[in-house]
């Protein structure tokens, strides 16, 4: 019963995560870089800061957890966080690309199957003695390989939809469309993103030992999401100052709207990592899906993107082979999220 609320809590923050796109869509007037800078205040700083202090016992302190954990621990978990926030960035120029089912589709298959095999590969270099690569059970790497086939399939599907539907169409549906700069950008920030999970491997000692094993993971997370925020900062910052919009910030008469969408976004996005720790707490009695929780919260996130994808009308004058394609992909991604525990 506790895998099942477990696995439950995950679907839930994969759903919200899904749906952070759409509060997007209600900004007013800003460019790319500004709003994406401002609702990632939400996503990668205030949010993740207040679920870490949730992981902080009574008369303890955040930065005295911080200050007396491994400071190699501490650093590549903010390291790691930086080079996701290379794949957070990306990430969303994917979904400008390819619209939010198919970015999505891509990027976060990739980066359920490379993040849940580079952090225990990573681990076991810097500390072999901890056998971290004991974890890549059998059951693991044949999902993983599952993952890759089902991200393979999508990719067809992709391309039958570039194919089939005029210059119109591909517009009307995705404003930017653009398949193969598309890809390669999804594929860019699913291989970037799965440092995410690498930074909670070298993090996942940074708590308290009377810690409740469901907060566990958020301080280590805001690690992360620290270091990804600085990477997306100098970005947007910079095209800020490339395309002469830094007014956006001074324009008072949109602030309002624009916080209020910001904050709701960065607010959804942060759910999935927050039930993904709430989540992990439940499953402690099965090494396989805590190994794969990960790879199972990115799953979880294609499949309900697509659900947004469809009711956005992304797939709308596509074939029916294509939408069959499609599916068949996405049922290879979700089977294969629970593959180690049907075969484990």
């Amino acid at each position: 019963m506790e895998i099942i609320i477990g696995l439950l809590i995950i679907a839930i923050g994969a759903f919200c995560q899904s749906s952070c796109y759409v509060p997007i869509n209600k900004i007013k007037s800003w460019s790319w870089e500004s709003y994406w800078i401002i609702q990632g205040v939400f996503a990668w700083l205030i949010f993740p800061l207040s679920g870490a202090m949730l992981a902080i016992p009574e008369g303890e302190s955040l930065c005295g957890l911080y200050a007396g954990a491994n400071s190699f621990n501490v650093l590549m978990t903010l390291f790691f966080g930086v080079l996701w926030g290379v794949g957070g960035l990306t990430f969303g120029l994917s979904m400008r690309y390819l619209g939010v089912a198919l970015g999505q589709s891509i990027a976060l298959g990739t980066c359920a199957g490379l993040g849940t095999i580079m952090g225990p590969v990573l681990l076991n270099v810097f500390f072999p003695e901890q056998n971290a690569l004991e974890r890549l059970t059998a059951a693991v790497i044949i999902g993983v390989i599952v993952t890759l086939i089902g991200i393979a399939i999508i990719g067809v599907a992709g391309s039958m939809k570039s194919a089939s539907l005029s210059e119109e169409e591909k517009k009307e549906a995705v404003k930017d469309f653009n398949f193969p700069k598309g890809l390669a950008i999804a594929l860019l920030a699913g291989f970037m993103s799965g440092c995410f999970n690498v930074g909670l491997a070298f993090g996942e000692d940074i708590n308290f030992a009377d810690t409740d094993p469901m907060f566990k993971a958020l301080p280590a997370i805001l690690l992360v999401t620290l270091g990804g925020f600085v990477t997306n900062a100098i970005y947007c910052f910079y095209q800020n100052q490339k395309n002469k919009t830094w007014g956006d910030y001074a324009n008072g008469s949109v602030w309002g709207n624009n916080l209020i969408f910001c904050a709701l976004a960065g607010g959804l996005w942060y759910s999935q990592f927050f039930g993904l720790s709430l989540g992990q707490g439940f499953l402690q009695s099965s090494p396989d899906l805590l190994t794969f929780s990960f790879c199972i919260l990115m799953a979880l996130n294609v499949t309900f993107s697509n659900v947004w994808g469809i009711l956005l009308k992304e797939w709308k004058g596509c074939s029916k082979s294509t939408i069959i394609v499609l599916v068949v992909g996405l049922i290879v991604l979700i089977v294969s999220s629970f593959l180690p525990q049907l075969i484990g």
